[in-house]
């Protein structure tokens, strides 16, 4: 479960960086920022699930509570 999260944090890093990147150097008639912002929330809705399921099957449990 653990891995899952980690690999999806660095996939949104990565897919905020290419969208930097794109919307650096490409011209104003691509889309390809704007699918980035899709992909980024995409793999945001689902580490959120992830965690959600993680805490509420009890494989995940919060530190100091």
């Amino acid at each position: 479960m653990k891995y899952i999260i980690v690999i999806l944090f660095l996939a949104i890093i990565a897919s905020l960086c290419s969208s930097f990147f794109f919307l650096m150097k490409d011209d104003s008639k691509s889309h390809r920022t704007v699918n980035m912002l899709f992909v980024r929330v995409g793999l945001t809705i689902t580490l959120i699930l992830v965690l959600v399921y993680g805490f509420y099957s009890g494989e995940l449990t919060p530190h100091g509570l």
